[in-house]
């Protein structure tokens, strides 16, 4: 969901693994020539969701990364393919009335800003037809609650670690400057 702290989580895990991270927003961005919210409102959603599969498709081809996308990735089955079938995918699942206290001043995030519906209106929309999706694309889900950024990185290695997708702790080299 947007808000539930992706990018930021995902720029600690890679830090922590010593791997590259990709968030693909502004992937997209650079390849529009644009804001998503500039490109939303003159192109529309479904311009942008062409786009982002398109990003999706290529950003899951590359070996050995920390990838952030989009809240709404999950709504083409394609992109829910991809992610699942290429990457290992972890759900930072939060509620929406968590997300609105997060995103109450957010004015960057095109979906929230249509139809001048209440935020938390809005959120527990966007979560009821996304968090099934979620789901089904996640091998993980960790419930970030309040919990603090270190938090949900350490929750996020020690996931990976048991699943065997990275090294553990001790045994990993020391990621590079």
């Amino acid at each position: 969901m947007p808000g539930s702290g992706k990018s930021t989580v995902g720029r600690h895990v890679a830090r922590q693994l010593g791997l590259p991270f990709i968030d693909t927003d502004p992937l997209i961005e650079r390849r529009i020539g644009c804001s998503i919210r500039d490109y939303f409102e003159t192109q529309g959603e479904a311009a942008f969701r062409d786009i982002e599969q398109a990003v999706i498709g290529d950003v899951t081809q590359l070996d050995a990364h920390v990838v952030a996308t989009g809240g709404g990735a999950v709504l083409r089955e394609a992109n829910r393919h991809a992610l699942h079938d290429r990457t290992t995918v972890i759900y930072l699942r939060s509620t929406p009335d968590e997300l609105s206290r997060r995103l109450r001043h957010d004015t960057h995030r095109p979906l929230l800003q249509q139809g001048g519906a209440d935020l938390l209106r809005r959120l527990r929309g966007l979560f009821q037809e996304r968090d099934p999706l979620y789901r089904r694309t996640a091998h993980f889900v960790i419930e970030t609650g309040r919990l603090s950024v270190h938090t949900l990185v350490n929750m996020v290695l020690m996931q990976l670690e048991l699943a065997g997708v990275v090294p553990l702790a001790g045994d990993r080299r020391a990621p590079h400057p």
